[in-house]
């Protein structure tokens, strides 16, 4: 008999559309898991040139990462989180390291003239390093004197971190900006104690480094070469591409593999009446192996290289697409080598061979005397390996979902996102099972619909590993992109819905000239320090610093205690952030201010309505110094506004602004959705078009005993219902117990479903059912056939 080299490439040369449906799978496979590796790749590898201090050799500036030590013994570890905003060093140090060179003390911090514009400010000293110069007039050198960088009168108003101050123009610069002494400037910075970051501009990067890190010791970082960035945005880049790539891409990859999986034990499983005539006519077992080994490595290989184009250009169309939107600065550039390509390649191969070498294992080991008998009919006994292991999926997603529906806060968000895979991964080893009982369940009412749909749902009943095949991509479409994108909705309504109620203002001021006349917010962020002993991690948490009691102006949803009490050492959480911490009103939460700042106020008041206002609220003067712009963002105002404060806006119009925040998340959640659900929704076309095609005998069987055209078509049309309606229904059911807990733990609120958006997902999943069934079935009724 023929080699198995011989016999693959047989089967590839004269039973092409076989393997189309292999092909087609594992090159979407290679494309989504090399697009995710190349922003993995991109997230690790980002990096800007240094800007500010560019021209600084060594620069002494703050950490800007909180750690945190957890665990315990030889288990402890570090956790790190990048601070919200600018963290500083101690001016003290100044004093330190002017003995080693020229030092310039830096601040820069934004003002704003009487015409409403912003400009940088810092203090004239750093111009050594950035390079600007006086086109005319001279520096300032005394307190009260300024030089700009446009033209003006001699006198102007600015208002500063420290308050409106008039100053006199000295001299004019020859780039945009505004310069002070640099004694004044850092009384005006708003943190006259603390330095952006110490310039030495006469030490060598190489010599003097080990004397400046022995003067700063551990109270500052010392830095040259790229480590001078100091790119706030660049974290941030990092932190998404990474989790793009990381966390998104190792779900999508899980998907992919599972689909491509399937699909080549799909068509390993069609061929089962070829390896059991090779088997009755002397072939081996290990020569079955090797020519489904060898089929891999002739597919598989030509796929992935193919699978890396597409797989670059999504990769260049997401990254493009964040960069436009400003989440990742311009200078940072997608990085693509041979590393994720190859890892995606070498992953649908190993996805090819594994899957490959399962499914022929039976027809490999079966007596030759039984191959023929055997491959005529499916077998019916559940397989000892995927079995047991899809029930201990089942039973995982089952605990999951109780544990999620038990707990509150980050816990109950944790142990949710567990549900999802569980459950998908069970689908994916119980399918056979699984398909049964869909067949039953849904079988009931198409034998009612007559002929036709009683033959398909005994086709359905006794295919259960082609029905299979068919319903997983489909539940893993509907089960993923229901729970992205509902999960956006949910949360999209809540906060939108707390605003509206919460809002009580007539107006608000955004970037406000005076504060007069209302309660000043302070909008930014914080770190809370989560767990409690061994096990605690730090959390990013939405906050505002307030002037007073904001009662009269927002409505946070008090569930306990008060926030009049709030005052400096106090805070107010939101209810999700007091179930996560297990705190409540008289506990101490311990967290780290916007630059880093180790804090644990007494909380006065837990609310409800932290989505649509601030996960934390705290007195302004808690914040003050510890924020980059050093100013209230917003005036929140009842009744008339003081024409000091600046121009407002109607309540309503700032809610409508804050969807606008809300907008990058939705199309991160839309995209990933679309990524995976238009994956699935091509496996599952694929899936489809392989099962018909294979049917090609049965089919004209079925015409040559009587069947019209038309019936024939109709019974597909009830087995493409059957299959998309349970995969739908199953995707559903597993979103929804996912989803029920998640926004719970969120939004405090059920999920939200837009009956539109869902009705779409479902007529997306049915058009694509009846239209993988249909026109291969059209192709293969044209005529009947004279032999079977």
């Amino acid at each position: 008999m023929p080699t198995p080299n011989g016999l693959a490439r047989a089967a590839l040369r004269f039973r092409p559309a076989a393997f189309a449906g292999t092909f087609i799978a594992l090159l979407l496979t290679v494309a989504i898991v090399s697009a995710c590796g190349i922003l993995l790749e991109s997230g690790l590898r980002a990096s800007v040139p240094p800007t500010r201090y560019a021209q600084a050799p060594v620069v002494v500036a703050a950490d800007q990462r909180v750690h945190l030590q957890a665990g315990a013994g030889e288990g402890t570890y570090e956790v790190t989180a990048a601070v919200p905003e600018r963290a500083r060093v101690d001016a003290a140090l100044l004093e330190r390291l002017t003995p080693l060179g020229r030092t310039v003390p830096d601040v820069s911090f934004p003002v704003r003239d009487d015409a409403g514009a912003t400009l940088d400010a810092s203090g004239w000293g750093s111009t050594a390093f950035t390079g600007e110069h006086l086109a005319t007039g001279r520096a300032p050198t005394r307190p009260g004197e300024v030089a700009l960088g446009t033209a003006g009168p001699d006198r102007i108003r600015l208002d500063t971190p420290a308050g409106p101050r008039e100053f006199r123009v000295v001299g004019r610069a020859d780039r945009p900006g505004a310069w002070f002494s640099d004694t004044e400037a850092r009384a005006l910075s708003g943190h006259p104690d603390a330095l952006d970051a110490i310039v030495l501009l006469d030490a060598d990067p190489r010599a003097d480094t080990p004397a400046v890190r022995a003067a700063v010791g551990n109270r500052a970082q010392v830095l040259t070469g790229t480590a001078r960035v100091m790119d706030p945005r660049l974290e941030g880049a990092k932190a998404l591409l990474s989790g793009l790539g990381g966390s998104f891409g190792g779900v999508a990859t899980l998907v992919a593999v599972f689909t491509a999986a399937g699909t080549v034990a799909l068509s390993v499983g069609q061929r089962s009446r070829e390896f059991a005539l090779l088997r009755a006519i002397g072939a081996t077992p290990r020569q079955i192996r090797r020519t489904v080994a060898t089929e891999a490595l002739l597919i598989a290989p030509v796929a992935g290289a193919l699978g890396c184009v597409p797989g670059i250009a999504l990769a260049s169309w997401w990254f493009g697409q964040l960069q436009g939107k400003g989440a990742i600065p311009d200078a940072v550039e997608l990085s693509v080598s041979w590393i994720p390509l190859l890892s995606a390649i070498g992953i649908g191969l190993a996805t090819a061979l594994l899957a490959g070498w399962a499914a022929a294992r039976r027809p490999a080991r079966i007596r030759p005397g039984q191959a023929l008998a055997a491959a005529a009919v499916e077998r019916l006994r559940p397989g000892w390996i995927r079995t047991p292991l899809g029930l201990a999926a089942l039973a995982g997603g089952i605990v999951c979902a109780g544990l999620a529906a038990g707990n509150t806060g980050e816990d109950a968000a944790n142990a949710s996102l567990g549900v999802v895979m569980l459950f998908m991964l069970a689908v994916a080893l119980l399918g056979p099972l699984v398909a049964r009982a869909c067949a039953a369940v849904f079988g009931l009412p198409l034998r009612a619909t007559g002929p036709a749909g009683r033959l398909a749902a005994a086709n359905s009943r006794t295919n259960a590993r082609r029905l299979a095949s068919a319903i997983t991509p489909i539940v893993l479409a509907m089960a993923f992109s229901s729970t992205l994108v509902f999960l956006h909705t949910s949360q999209d309504r809540a906060t939108r819905q707390q605003q509206e109620a919460g809002l009580i203002a007539d107006h608000v001021v955004t970037d406000p000239r005076s504060t007069d006349g209302g309660i000043a917010v302070t909008r930014t962020s914080v770190l809370a320090v989560m767990g409690s002993g061994a096990d605690r991690w730090l959390q990013s948490a939405t906050a505002q610093g307030v002037s007073g009691d904001p009662t009269p102006v927002q409505d946070l949803g008090v569930r306990s205690g008060s926030l009049a009490r709030l005052r400096p050492g106090t805070v107010a959480v939101d209810r999700s952030l007091a179930d996560s911490a297990h705190a409540s009103v008289g506990d101490r939460i311990d967290l780290r201010l916007p630059d880093g700042t180790p804090t644990r106020p007494e909380i006065t008041a837990v609310y409800t309505r932290g989505l649509g206002f601030a996960q934390v609220t705290l007195p302004a003067a808690d914040l003050a110094g510890h924020t980059t712009s050093g100013r209230p963002t917003e005036l929140l105002v009842r009744g008339p506004v003081p024409a000091a404060a600046g121009p407002a806006i109607p309540a309503s119009r700032w809610t409508a602004a804050q969807d606008l925040d809300r907008a990058l998340n939705a199309w991160a959640n839309t995209t990933m959705a679309a990524v995976l659900g238009g994956f699935a929704a091509v496996a599952a076309a694929n899936t489809l078009v392989m099962t018909v095609l294979d049917r090609r005998r049965e089919l004209r069987m079925l015409r040559l005993v009587g069947s019209t055209r038309r019936q024939v078509l109709r019974m597909l049309r009830w087995e493409a219902l059957l299959i998309t309606g349970a995969g739908i229904t199953l995707g559903s059911a597993i979103a929804l117990v996912t989803l029920i807990p998640l926004t719970k733990a969120v939004t405090g609120e059920g999920p939200y479903v837009p009956p539109l958006v869902y009705a779409s997902f479902a007529a997306s999943a049915l058009l694509l059912g009846l239209t993988a069934t249909a026109l291969p079935g059209r192709l293969l009724t044209r005529r009947p056939s004279p032999t079977t």
